[in-house]
Formats: structure tokens, C-alpha cells, sequence
């Protein structure tokens, strides 16, 4: 099954809003990547930062089954969104 791009851009912006509600995820994520919380409040809706957010969440499989079952979404489908969003991973095969 293929993601729409707006499926792809709502579940980005589910990851940037469940990671802002985890107050034990977020300064992990702040100190991982050297952000602040100004620019993840300016971060929101930017397919960049909701890729890097995707991406955080995607290391560690117990916060994608966490993320995935506080959206009520499938396991594949963050991996899945993270490939349509701006600065998906590159092939380089």
C-alpha cells in the first residue's frame, strides 16, 4: 500500500505533535539534534523538520510502536511517510 502526500504530510505533522506532548522524548530529541524549542515551535509545518522528527522516532522501534499506537496508525506507515516527505532518504544503487 502506497501513501498518499497529504497522508504522508498528516502523519509528519502527528509525529512533530506526539514527540512535543512526550515530555520525556522531546529533550532527547532537543539535545540529539541541537534544536530549540523556539525552532521546533517555527518547525511545525515544514516537511524538512517533520522528516527529521520522523527520523528520531524511526531509530528506536519502542517509539514507533508508541507513536503508532497514540495516532492510531499502521507500524509501516511512519517509514512509510518519511520516504515521501522532503529530504527522504537517497538511493544511491
Amino acid at each position: 500500500m502506497n501513501l498518499s502526500q497529504d497522508t504522508a504530510e498528516m502523519i509528519g505533522l502527528q509525529a512533530v505533535a506526539w514527540l512535543a506532548a512526550n515530555d520525556d522524548l522531546l529533550p532527547v530529541f532537543l539535545g540529539a539534534t541541537g534544536a530549540s524549542e523556539d525552532s521546533f515551535r517555527s518547525g511545525l509545518e515544514d516537511p524538512d523538520f517533520q522528516g527529521s522528527v520522523l527520523d528520531f522516532i524511526l531509530m528506536d522501534d519502542a517509539w514507533v510502536e508508541g507513536f503508532c499506537t497514540a495516532c492510531d496508525i499502521a507500524p509501516d506507515h511512519p517509514m512509510m511517510a518519511r520516504h515521501m516527505l522532503a529530504g527522504g532518504p537517497v538511493h544511491w544503487t
